[in-house]
Protein backbone atom coordinates (compact mmCIF):
# COMPACT_ATOMS: atom_id res chain seq x y z
CA UNK A 1 0.00 0.00 0.00
CA UNK A 2 0.91 3.53 -0.58
CA UNK A 3 1.41 6.08 1.55
CA UNK A 4 -0.36 9.32 1.11
CA UNK A 5 1.27 12.22 -0.18
CA UNK A 6 1.36 15.33 2.33
CA UNK A 7 -1.06 16.76 -0.74
CA UNK A 8 -3.41 14.08 0.15
CA UNK A 9 -5.67 14.29 2.95
CA UNK A 10 -7.27 11.28 3.94
CA UNK A 11 -10.60 11.13 5.46
CA UNK A 12 -10.34 10.69 9.04
CA UNK A 13 -9.30 6.99 10.11
CA UNK A 14 -8.48 6.18 6.59
CA UNK A 15 -5.06 5.04 7.09
CA UNK A 16 -6.42 3.39 10.28
CA UNK A 17 -8.91 1.04 8.30
CA UNK A 18 -5.71 0.15 6.69
CA UNK A 19 -3.87 -0.70 9.89
CA UNK A 20 -1.29 2.02 9.21
CA UNK A 21 -0.80 5.18 10.30
CA UNK A 22 -0.60 8.03 7.91
CA UNK A 23 2.34 9.69 7.09
CA UNK A 24 2.33 13.41 7.65
CA UNK A 25 5.61 15.76 6.83
CA UNK A 26 7.17 17.77 9.59
CA UNK A 27 6.11 21.49 8.15
CA UNK A 28 2.36 20.16 7.99
CA UNK A 29 2.46 18.92 11.54
CA UNK A 30 4.22 22.76 12.55
CA UNK A 31 1.23 24.24 10.73
CA UNK A 32 -1.11 22.37 12.11
CA UNK A 33 0.36 23.00 15.60
CA UNK A 34 0.33 26.55 15.29
CA UNK A 35 -3.31 26.14 14.18
CA UNK A 36 -4.07 24.70 17.93
CA UNK A 37 -5.57 21.18 16.64
CA UNK A 38 -5.45 19.16 19.71
CA UNK A 39 -3.21 16.67 18.16
CA UNK A 40 -1.56 14.98 20.68
CA UNK A 41 2.17 14.34 20.23
CA UNK A 42 4.18 10.86 20.98
CA UNK A 43 7.57 10.52 21.09
CA UNK A 44 8.99 6.64 21.23
CA UNK A 45 12.42 7.86 21.55
CA UNK A 46 14.80 6.79 24.52
CA UNK A 47 15.51 9.43 27.77
CA UNK A 48 19.27 9.86 26.39
CA UNK A 49 17.78 10.96 23.14
CA UNK A 50 15.39 12.96 24.71
CA UNK A 51 18.16 14.69 26.20
CA UNK A 52 19.50 15.35 22.80
CA UNK A 53 16.68 16.75 21.08
CA UNK A 54 13.12 17.33 21.69
CA UNK A 55 10.27 19.36 20.05
CA UNK A 56 8.94 22.56 21.51
CA UNK A 57 5.82 21.64 22.31
CA UNK A 58 3.81 19.41 24.91
CA UNK A 59 4.90 15.86 24.49
CA UNK A 60 3.83 12.14 26.05
CA UNK A 61 7.41 10.40 26.45
CA UNK A 62 6.65 6.81 25.49
CA UNK A 63 10.15 4.97 25.40
CA UNK A 64 9.82 1.58 23.75
CA UNK A 65 12.42 0.14 25.49
CA UNK A 66 10.14 0.80 28.73
CA UNK A 67 7.25 -0.48 27.60
CA UNK A 68 6.17 -2.49 30.15
CA UNK A 69 6.69 0.83 32.39
CA UNK A 70 3.25 2.91 30.81
CA UNK A 71 1.31 -0.39 28.93
CA UNK A 72 -1.10 -0.10 31.68
CA UNK A 73 -1.64 3.57 31.45
CA UNK A 74 -1.95 3.42 27.84
CA UNK A 75 -5.36 4.46 27.97
CA UNK A 76 -4.89 7.48 30.42
CA UNK A 77 -2.20 8.89 28.45
CA UNK A 78 -3.62 9.69 25.25
CA UNK A 79 -7.15 9.53 24.23
CA UNK A 80 -7.75 7.93 21.48
CA UNK A 81 -10.64 10.37 20.07
CA UNK A 82 -7.92 12.76 19.07
CA UNK A 83 -5.17 12.17 16.64
CA UNK A 84 -1.55 10.73 17.80
CA UNK A 85 1.08 12.11 15.84
CA UNK A 86 4.36 9.75 16.81
CA UNK A 87 7.99 10.80 16.36
CA UNK A 88 11.09 8.71 16.84
CA UNK A 89 14.76 9.62 15.64
CA UNK A 90 14.23 9.07 11.78
CA UNK A 91 10.64 7.69 11.50
CA UNK A 92 11.01 3.84 11.87
CA UNK A 93 10.35 3.10 15.34
CA UNK A 94 7.64 5.64 14.96
CA UNK A 95 5.89 3.99 12.35
CA UNK A 96 6.12 0.28 14.37
CA UNK A 97 4.10 1.64 17.60
CA UNK A 98 1.77 4.01 15.37
CA UNK A 99 0.60 0.57 13.53
CA UNK A 100 0.62 -1.28 16.68
CA UNK A 101 -1.45 2.03 18.26
CA UNK A 102 -4.01 1.03 15.44
CA UNK A 103 -3.82 -2.47 15.14
CA UNK A 104 -3.75 -3.88 18.81
CA UNK A 105 -5.26 -0.38 20.46
CA UNK A 106 -8.18 0.71 17.60
CA UNK A 107 -6.70 4.40 17.34
CA UNK A 108 -8.86 5.56 14.37
CA UNK A 109 -6.40 8.78 14.00
CA UNK A 110 -2.53 7.46 14.02
CA UNK A 111 -0.11 9.63 11.87
CA UNK A 112 3.96 9.07 11.65
CA UNK A 113 5.86 11.85 11.58
CA UNK A 114 8.01 11.11 8.40
CA UNK A 115 12.17 11.66 8.75
CA UNK A 116 11.14 12.21 13.03
CA UNK A 117 13.11 14.50 15.16
CA UNK A 118 15.78 14.74 12.33
CA UNK A 119 13.81 15.68 9.75
CA UNK A 120 11.91 18.39 11.89
CA UNK A 121 15.37 19.92 13.09
CA UNK A 122 16.19 20.15 9.18
CA UNK A 123 12.39 21.55 8.09
CA UNK A 124 10.68 23.31 10.68
CA UNK A 125 13.67 24.31 13.71
CA UNK A 126 16.79 24.46 13.18
CA UNK A 127 17.52 25.31 16.81
CA UNK A 128 16.28 21.52 17.87
CA UNK A 129 19.88 19.96 17.87
CA UNK A 130 20.56 17.24 15.09
CA UNK A 131 22.32 13.69 16.51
Amino acid sequence: MTQPRPTETPEPGDAARAGQPRTIQPLELAERLRAGEAIQLVDVREDQELALARLPHAVVHLPLSRSTEWMASLAERLDPQRPVAVLCHAGVRSWQFGCWLIEQHGYPEVWNIQGGIDAWSRQVDPEVPRY
